[in-house]
């Protein structure tokens, strides 16, 4: 339970009183500037002043407080506020010292850095979203471009969806190679009901992470070593989940396991195009930490998971056009599409994933020494045969319910038809060695990393346009066809060093810079690549800090960019490029935090700057991303993002982010033509983002939470067609200008409702939290891409494919 018997305690009748003190060292008795003082278990607190003193206001009720300041142990101490009274609490520091001849080097909590966020595995539960998934509670972190509700793949501070690093207790994982829309995607295999750490790396990440440019996010699963057996079980109307943790062997062995499932059938089944929706996504994880001696430790992960989703659709119908309120200035122009498929269509996508990492850590002399292998084992399928008729019609504005002959007025017609039987399946095994120890003000770290890479690729597709001619004739084209089979197998190699470093500094700990380098050979293509990085910290006074970082990234390419676009007749094998070079990023951070501390609020703000040469462009429909194959072009990306986070409430974490975004790209001139001349936007361009996660309690019952998200995003480009070649009489669509035209802005606020209820106390507490949620309350409309469709003059329609509407989902949880 979120909110404690204390905390319950106090805000009952919302009457707050003032809790005082002085903060001094235990042995000179000097005042301590800079004290962090929290209400323990939250982060609702405030820090000392410069003569030691400090001061908090927070309802009646008993607290315990934790003082913590550099260079000194940490201390806890109860306190009992009394209404419209001031309580006071004088708390002396002892100073830390740290025993080097036995040295244990521990993962610790993620240090402030630039370009480092960190999320916690109870926001991540509580967000109102459709399903609980880790990836899709980074939407509303700082620098992440947002457009779709429906997909778990997010875009960084300008990059790819296809350049972010995903970890599991230190082992990568990876999503989906191939989905052609949001709803394939299923879950991702982070699980949060597991999880006790998420942490987000939105540039500037370490020498040890490498490969790709853009971020890196971390997930760290619970401990449970020596821990009571403890569970939890969730549900709701589109997914359901249960987990389970605690030790034995004499505490030596921890183990925890998670199953979730989700069936959000009713939630895909809101959208324009009706049918048959079974989505089926479910996985199961087990987590094991095992202790067979002092300072020893064997680490090992399992996940499988088998996602499929299977559509049969019926038909659809989109609305689209502008209505005037004053046809003598400006006629109505609405419209409308609808689209008849045939019998017996079907759609059947899908991923079967292993995976599978053990890890063992053992001391060597003042030396942490870890080495794991694992498996990612992966096979995607996409099998579908649709066909079917798009009517286009123009729209009587003042008819109630337009039907044809009655409101509707028809203007063109087109029939398409899409077939594909797909398959991709990739293993990847990968070895690494890390290795860490202490050296005076010192942190020093090295490692290493083996991996080999299998593709087998199966390509069967193939889409046709029929429609009529200008003249009226019936006309058929092949859009797209290719069929074929490959298979390959690549290695990567890497090593690095990297050392943390603490200079002079009248506090500790208040500046550190952080410098190393990576090292990185792909035998695909033969190429060495070296990635230099520096991060730094430096503390200006007691609430203050500056941030910055600079390195060069490289990310080789994988199969998707080996792959590009084949040409007609072209092979899968003919088409990889074994001359395509990594990308390579040239980032530079720098960015200021600074605490308020009557408020309660940490308020902080970053710029950053990108510039990516060897660049393979790619274009995008949905969440499916096409790259050209080649080293066609550079960018430049540059944005600010700032947070305020805090808590408005004791226990409930608040935060609203902003971000500005630039990202544009030059073709190389023997790459460029008349369409993608100078300087075009990138795909993720995306220039205002706002995210917000709200919570509160119901005064006089903090029983009742409330919990709010907001995604705000301006258009991201897209690219329009314009008329192409003529073939018979038809005038068929050819790209225009490079993302020359923007989407409409995506907005979407939800809203979640939580009761607490205590259904058994004692030892074993059962506890229940029941939540009542509306999705898209304001049932927005967003476009995540267009159709096009020829209507009887042969000029093609856009037709918007939109999102979901507003959405009713109940759930409950249970923790035990």
């Amino acid at each position: 339970m979120l909110v404690t018997a204390s905390v319950q305690n106090q805000a009952q009748a919302q009457q707050w009183g003032q809790a005082i003190g002085v903060v001094r060292t235990a042995d000179t008795g000097e005042p301590i500037p800079g004290t962090t003082i929290l209400v323990t278990d939250t982060n609702f607190g405030t820090a000392s002043k410069n003569d030691g003193t400090w001061s908090l206001r927070m309802p009646q009720g008993r607290y315990a407080l934790r003082f913590s300041a550099i260079g000194f142990a940490t201390r806890t101490d109860s306190i009992v506020v009394r209404s419209d009274q001031n309580t006071e609490l004088n708390v002396r520091l002892s100073p830390s010292t740290l025993e080097m001849d036995e040295v244990t080097i521990e993962e610790s909590r993620t240090p402030v850095a630039a370009g480092v966020f960190e999320i916690s595995p109870k926001a991540a539960r509580d967000l109102p979203t459709p399903v609980r998934d880790v990836a899709r509670a980074l939407k509303v972190l700082p620098g992440v471009v947002t457009n779709n509700e429906l997909s778990n793949q997010v875009s960084v501070r300008g990059g790819g969806f296809n350049e972010n690093l995903y970890f599991i207790n230190g082992f990568e994982i990876f999503l989906p190679f191939r989905p052609r829309q949001g709803e394939q995607e299923g879950l991702s295999l982070m699980n949060a009901e597991l999880a006790d750490r998420i942490t987000f790396y939105s540039g500037g990440f370490p020498a040890r992470y490498g490969g790709k440019l853009a971020s890196a996010v971390d997930v760290g699963y619970r401990d449970t070593e020596n821990q009571p057996t403890t569970a939890s079980a969730y549900a709701s109307l589109l997914d359901a989940g249960v987990s389970a943790g605690g030790s034995a062997a004499g505490g030596k062995l921890g183990w925890l396991a998670g199953l979730r499932s989700a069936r959000p059938r009713r939630f895909f089944s809101t959208q324009e195009l009706q049918g048959d929706y079974d989505p089926d996504f479910k996985d199961a994880q087990l987590s094991l930490r095992w202790k067979p001696a002092q300072r020893v430790l064997v680490e090992t992960l399992g996940i499988r998971a088998s996602h499929t989703f299977t559509l049969n659709p019926n038909a659809r119908r989109t609305f689209f056009g502008t209505i005037s309120q004053n046809s003598a200035l400006a006629p109505s122009n609405l419209q409308s599409m609808t689209i008849r498929y045939d019998d017996s269509n079907r759609e059947v996508d899908g991923y079967e994933t292993t995976f599978a990492g053990t890890r063992i850590t053992v001391p060597a002399g003042r030396v942490k020494t870890e080495h794991d292998i694992s498996l990612f084992d992966t096979e995607e399928t996409e099998r579908f045969d649709l066909s079917g008729t798009a009517l286009l019609f123009l729209v009587d504005p003042g008819s109630q319910n337009p039907t044809p002959g009655d409101g509707l007025f028809p203007i063109g017609s087109s029939r398409q038809e899409d077939a594909a039987d797909n398959r991709v399946a990739v293993r990847t095994v990968t070895a690494q060695g890390r290795y860490t120890t202490l050296a005076k003000n010192h942190a020093l770290e090295a490692g290493w990393q083996l991996r080999s890479l299998r593709f087998e690729d199966r390509i069967d597709e193939k889409s046709v346009i029929s429609g009529r001619a200008i003249t009226g004739e019936s006309v058929r084209i092949v859009s797209d066809s290719l069929t074929d089979s490959a298979s390959f197998t690549a290695a990567r190699k890497a090593f690095y060093v990297q050392d943390t470093v603490e200079l002079p500094h009248p506090s500790r700990d208040g500046f550190i810079i952080t410098g190393g380098v990576r090292a990185e050979h792909f035998n695909f293509n033969s190429e060495w690549t070296v990635s230099p990085r520096v991060t730094a910290r430096y503390r200006l006074d007691a609430n203050t800090q500056l941030l910055g970082s600079w390195g060069i990234y490289y990310q080789s390419p994988s199969y998707r960019e080996l792959r590009g676009k084949p040409e007609v007749g072209e092979t899968i094998l003919g088409a990889l490029n074994r001359d395509l070079k990594a990308q390579r990023s040239h980032q530079v951070v720098a960015g200021i935090e600074h605490f308020l501390p009557r408020l309660r609020f940490v308020l902080r703000g970053e710029v950053y700057h990108k510039r990516i040469s060897n660049l393979i462009s790619y274009d995008i429909d949905n969440v499916r991303v096409r790259y050209s194959g080649d080293n066609d072009a550079t960018a430049a990306i540059s944005g600010l993002d700032i947070q305020l986070k805090g808590e408005f409430v004791p226990g409930l974490e608040s935060w609203v982010n902003y971000s500005f975004l630039h990202a544009t790209e030059n073709f190389l001139p023997e790459f460029e033509t008349s369409s993608s001349q100078g300087s075009t936007p990138r795909p993720t361009d995306q220039r205002h983002t706002v995210s917000m996660y709200l919570q509160d309690y119901i005064p006089d019952n903090p029983t009742w939470r409330l919990h709010l998200r907001t995604l705000y995003g301006s258009g991201l480009p897209y690219t329009p067609p314009v008329p192409g070649p003529q073939v018979g009489n038809l005038l068929v669509q050819a790209p225009g200008d490079r993302f020359s035209a923007r989407y409409p802005r995506y907005f979407r606020f939800d809203m979640g409702i939580t009761k607490e209820l205590v259904v058994a106390e004692g030892k074993r507490p059962l506890n229940l939290d029941v939540t009542f949620e509306i999705l898209n309350v304001f049932n927005m409309t967003n476009t995540v891409s267009y159709t096009w469709v020829p209507d009887a003059a042969g000029i093609w329609r856009r037709v918007p494919t939109r999102l979901t509407p507003r959405t009713i989902n109940v759930r409950a949880r249970l923790e035990f």
